[in-house]
């Protein structure tokens, strides 16, 4: 399985916020996408998801490219947003169920995929409860549930760690490296680079619209010249217009 990036330019307006992005993601790896407020990552995550359309480039996961067919594409990964959504009216179970429905996943099998993250998360007796009574990290767990029961070949998780206890931040790595052993993907957007740092295999650097840098620590250090260096040190010198590539 292969994801792959090419040429993306695009944005909300006429004035592009990312500008020509090339990469790949391989099989059984986690990348952090990471760069300042503003650099692109959530442009460039959204236009992954398809909920925004490129002026120009080109998206596919395994070959299926997002304007040939893009109900297959999506079937293809999951996402975990920075904030949470929540329907109201919905139960914990019916939220899961919709997601079921959604990705055309059996009831049955999408509660044998659930019902270990629900006892991980500790939400296995919250099931007739709404969730939009939950805290926000509570309802960031319904989205973590939600996202890994589809099982899909990419996860794209923004800042994922955003209100959760650090119990949750563990299981919510855990579970990353365990679909990473799965040969899954994961595409993680965070801000936390010490996190970062430990469990990604490889990180993009954006910055101004731009990669600044790609690769894994060793790629980069030799990217920037800061050999033996940090990804804070790598990322504060990129990000205060050092060496790009």
């Amino acid at each position: 399985m292969t994801v792959k990036v090419e040429h993306l330019t695009g944005g909300y307006g006429k004035k592009p916020v990312i500008k020509d992005i090339n990469f790949e993601l391989k099989n059984g790896e986690i990348v952090g996408l990471i760069g300042l407020n503003g650099a692109g990552k959530s442009t460039t995550i959204k236009h992954m998801l398809g909920l925004l359309t490129p002026s120009s480039g080109e998206l596919s996961i395994s070959g299926t490219n997002i304007k040939d067919n893009i109900e297959e594409y999506r079937h293809k990964l999951s996402y975990i947003p920075e904030a949470p959504v929540i329907y109201e009216e919905l139960t914990l179970q019916e939220h899961i169920d919709m997601t079921a429905m959604a990705y055309g996943i059996d009831k049955n099998t999408a509660m044998e995929r659930a019902n270990p993250l629900l006892k991980t998360f500790r939400l296995e007796n919250e099931l007739q409860i709404f969730p939009s009574h939950f805290s926000k990290g509570m309802k960031q767990k319904v989205m973590i549930i939600c996202a890994f029961i589809v099982n899909p070949e990419l996860y794209i998780i923004d800042e994922p760690f955003l209100g959760l206890d650090p119990l949750g931040i563990q299981s919510m790595l855990d579970l990353m490296v365990e679909k990473k052993n799965e040969g899954r993907t994961v595409l993680m957007s965070t801000h936390i680079l010490a996190t970062a740092e430990r469990y990604c295999d490889r990180f993009i650097i954006l910055d101004e619209g731009k990669i600044a840098a790609f690769g894994n620590l060793d790629e980069l250090r030799e990217q920037t010249g800061l050999h033996g260096k940090t990804l804070d040190d790598i990322y504060i010198h990129v990000t205060r217009g050092g060496q790009q590539v």
